[in-house]
C-alpha cells in the first residue's frame, strides 16, 4: 500500500480504485449468477429423488468439463483485445473478436455432436448406473444440443471483458438465469398445461437459457457494443494461431486441475461419509469468496492487458498491484469472518453436530490463507493479461499433482490426520502458489511478452 506520508500516492491510489471495482465487480456478479444455473436445475430435480439429484449432478460435470474447450479461445480472445484496446487498435480488436467467434461457434458443434454421441460411456465413466445413468444421459443430450450458442455465449462475454466492459457479461448472465429458472421450473414442474418431463425439463431450460444468452451476445456485437463490432472479413488463420498460443495453455491448466480435483475428491471419499459432507458444505463456503476472487482476477487481466497494449509497463504493474491491495482487503474481511463464524455457517447448511464439527476447521484453514488466495487469482490474472498464461498453468499443475493429490494421501493414510490434514495441505497449497504467482510477477519477464 501507499505510504501514509505520501499524499500523492494516496491520491493516484483512490483515483485508479474506482476503475477496479468498476471491473470487478460485475465480474464477480457474473461468476456468481454463472454458478447459479447449476444450482437451480439441481434445486428444481431436488424433490424427483436420488437418482434424478445424482444425474444432474454428474452430467453437469461434462458439461462443465466442455467449458476447457471454450476456456482456451476466450482467455487468448481476452488476452489480445485487452492489449490492442489498450493501443487503440480496434480495427485488430474487431478482427479477434469475429474470429473468435467462428471458433467458438466450430468448437461448439464438435462438443456437441461428441457428447450427444457419446453421453452415455461418459456417463458411465464417471461412475453412473441404473436409473442416474439413464437420466443422466437424456439431462446431458439436452443440454448438449446447443453448445454452438453456450460457446458463442461464453466467447463474446470474454470478448467484451477484454475490451473493459464487464458490465454486459453481467446482464447477459442475469437473462440467462432468468429463462433458465422459468423454462425449467415450466417444464420439470408441468404447469400452464406444459408436460411435466422432470430431468428433461431441467436440460431444456438450460439449454434455452444459454440459447438466449448466445443470441443476445451475437445481437450485442453486430451493434458495436463496447466498441467491439462483429463484422465477417475472411478468415484470418494468423489471428487464430496467436489468440491459441496465448489461450491452449490456460484451458490445459483447466484440463490438469480437473484431473487433479478427481483424483483429490478419491481421498476424501475414503474419509467416510460425515467428512465428505463437511468438505462438501466447507466447499460451499469457500467458494463464497471465489466470486470477488474472479472478479479481481478479470480486473487484473483487462488493466494489465490494456497497459502493455498503451505502451505502459508503469500503469500495468501499479494497476495490478492496487487490484491485489483491493482484493487482498476484501477477501481479509471475509476470511475473518470464517475464522470467528465458521460453526454457524457450517450449521446453516446441516443439523448434524458431527458434520459441524468436523466442516469448521476446514472454513477456518481458509479463512486464514485468503489473503493469499487473493494473491494466486490476481497475479495469475495479470499474467494471463500479459499473455503469459504458461506459468500459472505450470504453478497450478504442480500445487495439484506434486503437492495437493499425494500430500493429502499421506496426511490421510500415514498420519491420520483426516478431513483437517487434507485442508492443512489445500492452505499450504494456495498459500505457495500465491507466492510463487507473486513472485513471477515482480521478475517482471511479463513486461516484455510479445502475442
Amino acid at each position: 500500500m501507499p505510504d501514509a506520508a505520501d499524499g500523492g500516492a494516496w491520491a493516484d491510489f483512490w483515483g485508479r480504485a474506482p476503475r477496479v471495482m468498476k471491473l470487478a465487480v460485475p465480474s464477480a456478479g457474473e461468476a456468481l449468477l454463472g454458478m447459479l444455473v447449476g444450482l437451480v436445475n439441481t434445486y428444481l430435480v431436488g424433490h424427483l429423488g436420488a437418482a434424478s439429484l445424482t444425474a444432474v449432478g454428474l452430467a453437469w460435470q461434462w458439461a462443465l468439463a466442455a467449458m476447457i474447450l471454450f476456456t482456451a479461445v476466450g482467455t487468448g480472445a481476452t488476452a489480445l483485445i485487452a492489449r490492442m484496446v489498450g493501443a487503440k487498435d480496434w480495427k485488430s480488436a474487431n478482427r479477434v473478436v469475429v474470429q473468435a467467434m467462428v471458433v467458438a461457434f466450430v468448437t461448439g458443434i464438435v462438443a456437441s455432436f461428441l457428447l450427444i454421441g457419446l453421453a452415455e460411456p461418459a456417463m458411465v465413466l464417471i461412475g453412473a448406473e441404473g436409473e442416474a445413468l439413464a437420466q443422466g444421459v437424456v439431462y446431458l443430450r439436452a443440454v448438449s444440443t446447443v453448445y454452438a450458442l453456450s460457446s458463442v455465449m461464453f466467447i463474446g462475454n470474454s470478448c467484451l471483458r477484454g475490451a473493459g466492459d464487464t458490465r454486459t457479461p453481467l446482464m447477459v448472465m442475469a437473462a440467462v438465469n432468468i429463462v433458465n429458472v422459468v423454462v425449467a421450473w415450466v417444464l420439470v414442474e408441468g404447469v400452464w398445461g406444459f408436460p411435466a418431463l422432470g430431468v428433461l425439463g431441467a436440460g431444456i431450460g438450460s439449454a434455452v437459457g444459454r440459447s438466449v444468452g448466445g443470441l443476445l451476445v451475437v445481437a450485442l456485437l453486430l451493434r458495436g457494443r463496447a466498441g467491439l463490432r462483429l463484422r465477417w472479413h475472411g478468415p484470418d488463420l494468423e489471428m487464430v494461431r496467436r489468440m491459441l498460443r496465448v489461450g491452449l495453455p490456460a484451458g490445459l491448466d483447466q484440463l490438469i486441475s480437473r484431473l487433479g480435483m478427481l483424483a483429490y475428491v478419491r481421498v476424501l471419499a475414503a474419509l467416510g461419509t460425515a467428512s465428505f459432507a463437511a468438505h462438501q458444505i466447507a466447499l460451499n463456503g469457500e467458494s463464497i469468496s471465489f466470486m470477488p476472487g474472479w472478479g479481481f482476477a478479470v480486473a487484473a487481466t483487462t488493466l494489465v492487458g490494456q497497459g502493455l497494449g498503451a505502451r505502459d509497463e508503469e500503469r500495468a504493474e501499479k494497476d495490478a498491484m492496487l487490484t491485489f491491495y483491493i482484493a487482498a482487503a476484501f477477501m481479509s474481511v471475509m476470511g475473518v469472518v470464517f475464522v470467528f463464524l465458521a460453526p454457524a455457517i457450517i450449521g446453516l447448511f446441516t443439523d448434524e453436530a458431527e458434520v459441524i464439527a468436523l466442516g469448521s476447521t476446514p472454513l477456518r484453514l481458509i479463512g486464514v490463507v485468503q489473503p493469499f488466495l487473493a494473491a494466486m487469482m490476481v497475479f495469475a490474472g495479470s499474467l494471463r493479461g500479459a499473455g503469459d498464461t504458461l506459468t500459472p498453468m505450470l504453478i497450478n499443475g504442480v500445487g495439484v499433482w506434486l503437492l495437493r493429490v499425494p500430500l493429502s494421501i499421506v496426511v490421510t493414510q500415514v498420519f491420520g490426520w483426516g478431513l483437517t490434514g487434507v485442508w492443512m495441505v489445500m492452505a499450504l497449497d494456495l498459500t505457495l502458489r500465491g507466492c510463487f504467482l507473486f513472485a513471477q510477477f515482480k521478475r517482471g519477464r511479463w513486461k516484455t511478452k510479445q502475442i
